[in-house]
């Protein structure tokens, strides 16, 4: 990885030398614009609207639009003098619980390694994290834009999410939310039911982008000149319920289906990650079970073996007992 970011954590009067990486990397397959016939790369040319002339990155300057076709032109100048305090810092304001911080003000994700001798007070503030339970929170200024972030414990090692602010987040607004629809009772339970048939501990890894992973065996065809597999079938969205407790008491008993329960209708379709977990565990069983079974004609013959061991002294025991019965028995001939 390669830092994007110098600076030192702020923590009262301690100062820790980091430097940041990003934590996180999209996987998606991208694609250039081309010309169909040739596959010639497709170019823009950064032109002026006013004088048609074609602009280099040293002319290029950042315009904010007043209205009325008025521009405020602003220069490297212009950004350099504002007072950005937290330029080559993050300074710690607050620690609070990490359960206050609402989901949805998280952007993106950094790591921060020590730097230099600065390990020591960098453990020390990941460790006293991990103790009080809390996150910090913290300004820094980023690519010229100071951002509110949080500082928490990772597997070992401090992450940095930069926030939104509270006013950049819409408010839901939205007709439903005035309509007076109350909720029955027992389509309440039902669909508490159907939520505790599918629960479950979160497991990433057992997750895919089966999207991506069939471009990709698109673009694999193409590069070795085969024919193109067809990507399985896939599932359609329900339509809408027309019957919302026939469709809660189904989709009950398929997640019971699916978990291995025997449902009280009958057989039902297992959901697709139900599914993916239970073809996971069939492999691992077969896998255990396909190594001993191999080795079994083996043990059979060995104990075989012990046993003809075992029954030869045993009947040679047997055959000296008889003799002996045997002498005692006869009777002895009269002088």
């Amino acid at each position: 990885m390669r830092a994007i970011w110098k600076g030192a954590v702020s923590f009262g009067l301690v100062s820790i030398a980091v430097k940041l990486y990003s934590a996180t990397e999209e996987k998606d397959i991208r694609f250039h614009q081309v010309h169909r016939a040739d596959g010639g790369r497709i170019r823009y040319k950064r032109t002026c609207q006013v004088c048609g002339e074609e602009v280099s990155y040293d002319d290029i300057a950042k315009g904010y639009d007043i209205g009325g076709g008025e521009m405020v032109i602003l220069t490297d100048e212009d950004f350099a003098d504002l007072p950005l305090s937290t330029s080559h810092a993050i300074d710690v304001l607050e620690f609070v619980p990490a359960e206050q911080v609402d989901p949805i003000l998280y952007n993106k994700a950094y790591f921060l390694e020590p730097e230099g001798t600065a390990t020591k007070p960098y453990l020390l503030l990941r460790d006293a994290l991990t103790d009080s339970e809390r996150v910090a929170i913290v300004k820094v200024a980023l690519r010229q834009r100071e951002q509110l972030a949080t500082l928490r414990v990772r597997e070992g090692v401090l992450l940095l999410n930069t926030m939104l602010w509270p006013d950049e987040i819409r408010k839901p607004d939205f007709g439903f939310l005035d309509e007076d629809l109350k909720i029955r009772p027992p389509e309440l339970a039902m669909a508490t039911s159907l939520i505790d048939s599918m629960a479950g501990d979160f497991q990433p890894d057992e997750f895919n982008d089966d999207y991506r992973a069939a471009l990709q065996e698109v673009i694999d065809a193409k590069v070795e000149g085969r024919e193109v597999v067809q990507p399985e079938e896939v599932e359609e969205a329900p339509a809408a319920a027309v019957d919302l407790m026939a469709a809660l008491k189904a989709s009950v008993e398929r997640a019971k289906a699916a978990r291995g329960e025997a449902p009280a209708g009958g057989g039902a379709e297992p959901t697709p990650i139900s599914s993916a977990r239970s073809a996971q565990k069939k492999a691992a069983e077969k896998k255990a079970t396909k190594a001993p079974a191999k080795k079994a004609p083996a043990k059979k013959t060995a104990e075989k073996k012990t046993t003809a061991k075992k029954a030869q002294p045993a009947k040679k025991t047997a055959e000296k007992k008889a003799t002996k019965t045997a002498k005692k028995t006869t009777p002895r001939k009269s002088a």
